[in-house]
C-alpha cells in the first residue's frame, strides 16, 4: 500500500483518558521523543483533583497536552489538532479544545453503555454514532481489544493487560509521527527490568500499536515535523519543579553551603522534595516533616547552623508557615520559601494553576514583615530563578519567597542547560571571629547593604541571642523601646529595598522602547503574552512586552519604563494582584486582564484583549 508523508510545522496533541489510563506517562514519553529530535515543545499536564475519582466520570479525566513545532513555541497551544480520547468522559471534557476539522482518535471500548452513562450522556446517545462529530475526522480504534489480542500469550489478568492500553496508543502515534520506539523501549526496560512480565506486556503493546499503523489500510498518511531553529547547544526536556530542584543544588554547590530542605508534601510542590531526595551525593539533606510548621522551622534551624535552608509548599502551606517566616525576618537569616501556587482559597483547586498568592507573599504575615519576592516564568527559567533566590537570600541575610505555579511546575520545555563553569560563584562569608579592635560580637552591626553578619553557632567569641522578640540595633539584645522598634522596622524595610541596587534593571522582552501599549506580565503568563505580542508585532502594531522577575523590590527603572507608554495592560491568573501593587507604588492607571478558571491564559485571549486596547476591535 502506498503511503504519503506530510510535513507539518506545528502540531498540538491532547492525550485524555481516565486517571488510571496512563495519559501522563504517554504524554511524557511522546514529549521526550520529541525533544530528542530537536523539535521545540511546550506541555500542559492536566490532573484530576480527586486521587481516586470514579472511573469513567468527568472528574476523573486526566489529560496531557503537547505542542511541538519546527518554530519556537511558548505555550502548549490554544486548540488541539489531535485529541486522543480513551473514553466518553475524556471526549466530553476536551472536545471544546479541539479545532474544527481536527482528528479524534477514539478508543471505542470506552464508549460502551456504561461509559456513556458515567459521562452523563443521555440514554441512547453515542457521539461516535449520532453525527455530532461530523465537523471532525474521527478515527475509531478498539484499543482495548487490540491490546488484549497482542497480549493473549502473556499470563496476566485482564485488568493488568488493560493497563498497557496507553502503550498501544503511544506506539500508534509514534508510527503516525515518524518516531522511533527505541527511547521508550529503554525507558520501559529501566523501569520494569525486574518485573519481566510487566515489561513484556508493555513492550508488546507498544510494538502492536506501531505495527497496527504500519499494516492497516485505514491510514494513508504519516506526518513529520522538522527540527526547530534553535540556538546551537545541548538540550534536554525539563519540567519546572525539576529545574527548580537543580537550581537549588547548583546554588548549594556554588556557595559551598550544604542544602537542607524541610518540607511537608503538598500538590503541586511535592516533586521538588522527591527530586532533591535523589541527590544526597551532592550533600543534600531532605526532611519530610510532620507538618508545615515543623518543615519551615527545621529549615530556619539549618540556616542558623550554616546551611542553605529551603522549604517548599503551596498557598495553604504558606499560610501555616507565616509566623515562622516572621521569625526568619526578625532573625535576619537566610531562608528560601518556595511557593508553587495552585487554585484557592483553602483546598481550592489543588491540581489546577493560579497566580493568587502574590498578595499573600507581599503582606501575609503579622506586623511590618518585608520579604523579597522573585517569580519564575517558564519551566526552564525555574533553574535561574532558584539560583538567584539563593543568592539574594544568603548575600542579603533575608528570607525570600520564590513564586512558581502548577502550570510551570508540571509543564516541560527544551532547556539548554549551563555548564558548572558558566555559573557565577555565590560568595558567602561567615563571621569567623572577633576582628581587631572588637571586644564583643555585635550580631546586628551592618555593612553597606544593611546586612548583619552570619555567625555559626559554636564559633568562639561569637555567642549571641536569637528569638522572635524585637532586637536592639547593633547589639541584638531584646528591646521594647518605641524608638528602637520603629528604627528596626525602617531598617529591615530599607535592607530589602536596597536589594534593588544588586539586581538588573527591567528590560523589555520585545517591542519598541515607548509607544501605545506595554503588556506587563509576571510568572506563567509569559508564553501567552510573548506569543500574542509577537503575532501583533508581525502585523505592524506598536505593542511591547516586559516580564517581571523581581517583584520585591522592583527593578529601579520599572516606573520610568512604564511611563513611556500610553497604556499598560497587566494579565494575571488571579483577580488582580500585581496590578494593585503597581497602582499603589507607581500611581499608573494600569488595566487588568484576569482569568481564574484553573487553566492558563491563552494566546488568542491575549490577542483579543490587546486589539481591544489598541482600538482594533
Amino acid at each position: 500500500m502506498t503511503r504519503k508523508q506530510e510535513v507539518l510545522s506545528d502540531v498540538v496533541i491532547k492525550f485524555a483518558g481516565d486517571s488510571g489510563d496512563g495519559m501522563q506517562l504517554t504524554g511524557s514519553q511522546f514529549t521526550n521523543s520529541t525533544a530528542l529530535l530537536g523539535i521545540d515543545l511546550a506541555t500542559f499536564p492536566d490532573f484530576p483533583a480527586e486521587i481516586r475519582a470514579p472511573q469513567g466520570t468527568l472528574p476523573g479525566v486526566s489529560g496531557f497536552q503537547l505542542h511541538f513545532s519546527s518554530e519556537r513555541v511558548f505555550t502548549p497551544g490554544d486548540e488541539c489538532d489531535v485529541l486522543v480520547a480513551m473514553n466518553a468522559a475524556a471526549l466530553k471534557t476536551n472536545l471544546k479544545t479541539l479545532k474544527k476539522g481536527g482528528k479524534i482518535i477514539a478508543n471505542t471500548d470506552g464508549f460502551d453503555a456504561k461509559n456513556l452513562r458515567l459521562a452523563n450522556y443521555p440514554d441512547g446517545v453515542n457521539p461516535l454514532e449520532d453525527g455530532s462529530l461530523s465537523n471532525y475526522e474521527v478515527v475509531r480504534m478498539d484499543v482495548t481489544k487490540m491490546t488484549r489480542e497482542a497480549l493473549k500469550e502473556v499470563t496476566m489478568g485482564m485488568k493488568e493487560k488493560d493497563r498497557a492500553k496507553n502503550m498501544f496508543v503511544l506506539g500508534f502515534l509514534y508510527w503516525m509521527y515518524n518516531r522511533s520506539l527505541e527511547m521508550t523501549e529503554k525507558f520501559l526496560t529501566d523501569k520494569f527490568g525486574k518485573k519481566p512480565e510487566i515489561l513484556d506486556s508493555n513492550l508488546k503493546a507498544l510494538k502492536a500499536g506501531y505495527y497496527y499503523g504500519e499494516t492497516t489500510e485505514t491510514f494513508t498518511t504519516t506526518y513529520k515535523v522538522e527540527r526547530a531553529k534553535m540556538e546551537p547547544g545541548t538540550y534536554r526536556s525539563i519540567m519546572g519543579n525539576q529545574a527548580l530542584a537543580y537550581g537549588l543544588i547548583a546554588a548549594s554547590q556554588k556557595s559551598g553551603l550544604p542544602l537542607f530542605l524541610g518540607s511537608y508534601p503538598i500538590t503541586p510542590a511535592s516533586d521538588i522534595l522527591h527530586e532533591l531526595s535523589r541527590h544526597k551525593s551532592f550533600g543534600v539533606r531532605t526532611f519530610q516533616a510532620e507538618d508545615e510548621i515543623a518543615a519551615v522551622t527545621a529549615s530556619i534551624g539549618a540556616s542558623y547552623g550554616g546551611s542553605l535552608g529551603i522549604t517548599t509548599t503551596s498557598g495553604p502551606g504558606v499560610a501555616l508557615k507565616a509566623e515562622a517566616m516572621g521569625l526568619a525576618v526578625m532573625l535576619e537569616i537566610p531562608l528560601v520559601v518556595v511557593n508553587i501556587q495552585r487554585g484557592g482559597p483553602s483546598t481550592g483547586l489543588p491540581t489546577k494553576t493560579e497566580q493568587s498568592d502574590l498578595l499573600q507573599a507581599y503582606y501575609g504575615r503579622n506586623g511590618e514583615c518585608p520579604m523579597p519576592i522573585i517569580a519564575s516564568s517558564t519551566p526552564s527559567d525555574c533553574f535561574d530563578v532558584a539560583f538567584e533566590a539563593c543568592r539574594i537570600s544568603v548575600q542579603h541575610m533575608t528570607p525570600i519567597m520564590l513564586l512558581s505555579d502548577g502550570y510551570i511546575a508540571n509543564g516541560a520545555e527544551p532547556w539548554k542547560f549551563p555548564k558548572s563553569d558558566d555559573l557565577p560563584e555565590l560568595k558567602v562569608k561567615f563571621k569567623d571571629g572577633l576582628a581587631e579592635g572588637e571586644d564583643k560580637f555585635l550580631p546586628y552591626k551592618r555593612d553597606e547593604k544593611l546586612v548583619r553578619p552570619w555567625a555559626i553557632p559554636g564559633t568562639p567569641g561569637l555567642e549571641h541571642r536569637i528569638g522572635g522578640i524585637e532586637k536592639q540595633d547593633v547589639t541584638g539584645n531584646v528591646n521594647y523601646e518605641p524608638e528602637n522598634h520603629q528604627h528596626m522596622v525602617f531598617t529591615r524595610q530599607a535592607k530589602v529595598d536596597r536589594i534593588a541596587d544588586y539586581i538588573p534593571e527591567q528590560k523589555l522582552d520585545s517591542g519598541p522602547e515607548s509607544g501605545k501599549l506595554l503588556v506587563l506580565g509576571w510568572g506563567s503568563t509569559y508564553g501567552a503574552i510573548k506569543s500574542a505580542v509577537a503575532e501583533l508585532q508581525a502585523q505592524g502594531h506598536a505593542v511591547s512586552h516586559a516580564h517581571i522577575r523581581y517583584i520585591r523590590p522592583f527593578p529601579k527603572n520599572l516606573g520610568d519604563l512604564m511611563k513611556k507608554f500610553d497604556q499598560v495592560l497587566i494579565p494575571e491568573i488571579n483577580n488582580g494582584q500585581l496590578i494593585k501593587i503597581i497602582r499603589d507604588q507607581y500611581l499608573i492607571d494600569a488595566k487588568p486582564y484576569n482569568k481564574i478558571m484553573g487553566v492558563p491564559i491563552t494566546k488568542s485571549e491575549m490577542v483579543m484583549k490587546i486589539k481591544q486596547m489598541l482600538g482594533l476591535s
